[in-house]
């Protein structure tokens, strides 16, 4: 389980980066009745990222290369102090994460990981996750307000409950809470330090936090995520991936 979380953090780690410079956003209230979201569009998407893995035994700081060719195909390159640790593949059929310093590699499809939350999880909740796009989509069952100056979106999604917290004046996600019923088991994503990225703003600063109940006790992983570069465009991507024939698969 402990693993399959940590899985999970990745597979949302591109939700958000950090600029060289940074300026403050303007929040005003009220926010308006309508809710608008504005979405980032694009044909492909890279990056470089410091990112720090925080759980309850140790601190991890790596750094990422990142592609990704929208409603397709993730991909990111991992290395510490400048070695190669692993890389990581994400599209709609699976997960695959490989180990260099382990010799490993993991493979994850998403009726699993679905079935471990309590929530479906497909490559476009990972790809919208990312991006700080809804991760599931709006209609009029939908329990619409607000919370301080953000509009508020409630969603349900089966035992899970969805909350949204968007700046009215940007039309940007800030925080998303996802919390199942049953096991009260908390996935919250936390965008901040929006920039412009093509037409529109992109959070180049977050915190991806997953709380868990295990046998051996409640379990939380952090991850911080600073981009040092973020570009979008339509010039195509390369997406090499290739696993060891000496790996053992896990």
């Amino acid at each position: 389980m402990q693993k399959i979380a940590y899985l999970l953090i990745i597979s949302v780690v591109l939700l958000a980066s950090q600029a060289c410079s940074k300026k403050s956003v303007p929040t005003l209230p009220p926010a308006p009745k309508a809710l608008d979201i504005e979405e980032i569009n694009f044909g492909y998407l890279h990056g470089k990222a410091r990112l720090i893995f925080k759980d309850e035994k140790k601190e991890r700081d790596v750094k990422a290369n990142i592609r990704i060719r929208k409603d397709s195909v993730i991909w990111m390159n991992f290395s510490v102090v400048g070695v190669q640790g692993g890389k990581a593949l994400i599209n709609k059929d699976s997960i695959t994460i490989v180990s260099n310093v382990d010799k490993e590699y993991y493979v994850f499809e998403y009726r699993e990981l679905s079935e471990r939350f309590n929530f479906h999880i497909d490559y476009s909740v990972i790809e919208a996750a990312m991006l700080g796009n809804p991760i599931k989509t709006n209609n009029q069952n939908n329990e619409i307000g607000q919370e301080g100056d953000r509009d508020k979106l409630i969603q349900k999604d089966g035992s899970v409950t969805i909350k949204n917290l968007i700046n009215p004046i940007i039309k940007k996600i800030e925080y998303v809470e996802l919390v199942e019923s049953t096991t009260n088991n908390t996935l919250k994503l936390e965008y901040s330090n929006f920039q412009p990225l093509g037409d529109k703003y992109f959070a180049y600063n977050g915190v991806v936090s997953v709380f868990y109940k295990t046998s051996a006790g409640l379990i939380n992983n952090i991850i911080s995520i600073e981009y040092n570069k973020a570009e979008v465009g339509d010039k195509e991507l390369k997406f090499p991936f290739n696993i060891p024939k000496r790996y053992d698969r896990r």
